[in-house]
């Protein structure tokens, strides 16, 4: 259960504003209780700081948090949810593996590398329970997802990192027209974009099998305009790539409700969300599980990252 602030809201934004954007990324146990009790609006005035390295791929790294808003349970999130039990089991031998990985440790060990991305104990310690998801681990598991689909026969998916659309959003097309250099984008059936929205992560669809981009959000949060930017650099890439116009009367564009997928009823789970929904999207499966999966999910993904295998 999490500590309750004794703090009233005009502290909180005083506190809030006190909190160095620069230093967002290394914030005491303290910092961290006012800015989870904060609302989502008044987060944006102290983003988290990213260090990004780049490479000729389009591939960035980052060596940080991502805390999300809480926000009231809806009543009826966990009805109508149900997935096979069984085959969530870990073994003692895993629970060990995973113990060992979460336990301490050197925080800059590398405990896993694919993909050129480097998996520090650190990053791993963001599956404890409670604890935000960072990039390295929502990267690291969505490439794991495109390599089972090529090994498996699922759907062709192409996912995008969680930098690429805060790239695309600020600094247009041209900003990110060399990521698909080499990747024929329209040859997919699945398209993933993980979306970082302020302190929370959802997930954009785009299945050029049904022409849709669908918003997806554990939150019950709208992405009209999300699906909107993410159209346009459909358009763009079609132009560019193919010289073809994409018609706009032929694509549907829209969010998914609160209703109709899975929702977290704590405030600590988006990143989990975001990853099982790409995880059983990928898969063509519907979205059977819920908040109660959330523990089990974590601790198989922690032994998924570490031996670069999804169960």
């Amino acid at each position: 259960m999490k500590e309750q602030s004794t703090f009233g809201k005009s502290d909180l934004k005083d506190r809030a504003s006190r909190i160095p954007p620069t230093e967002a990324g290394f914030l005491t146990r303290r910092d961290k209780q006012v800015i989870q009790h904060l609302a989502p609006d008044l987060l944006w005035g102290a983003p988290a700081q990213i260090f990004l390295a780049g490479d000729s791929n389009g591939l960035l790294t980052n060596k940080m948090s991502i805390p999300e808003t809480e926000e009231e349970p809806l009543a009826d999130q966990e009805k109508g949810r149900a997935v096979n039990d069984d085959v969530l089991d870990v073994t003692e031998d895993m629970e060990k593996e995973i113990s060992d990985a979460l336990g301490p440790g050197p925080q800059d060990e590398i405990l896993s590398s694919a993909f050129k991305l480097q998996i520090t104990r650190r990053d791993i310690q963001t599956l404890e329970d409670g604890q935000w998801l960072n990039d390295e681990v929502i990267n690291f598991y969505m490439n794991l997802l495109v390599e089972r689909s090529q090994s498996q026969g699922y759907p062709e998916l192409h996912v995008f990192n969680t930098f690429f659309y805060p790239k695309l959003k600020y600094g247009g097309y041209s900003s990110v027209k060399r990521w698909t250099r080499g990747v024929n984008l329209f040859a997919k059936e699945l398209i993933l974009v993980p979306i970082h929205r302020k302190v929370h992560w959802s997930l954009v669809v785009i299945d050029l099998r049904k022409k849709s981009i669908v918003y997806l959000d554990s939150m019950g949060q709208k992405g009209e305009s999300i699906c909107k930017i993410i159209f346009q650099y459909l358009q763009n890439e079609s132009k560019t790539r193919r010289n073809i116009d994409l018609n706009p009367l032929e694509w549907k564009q829209f969010s998914m409700t609160a209703e109709e997928i899975p929702q977290q009823m704590n405030g600590s789970d988006c990143g989990m969300f975001t990853c099982k929904y790409a995880d059983y999207i990928s898969r063509d499966q519907p979205l059977t599980f819920s908040q109660q999966h959330m523990p089990v999910f974590r601790k198989r993904m922690v032994w998924e990252v570490l031996h670069r295998l999804l169960l």
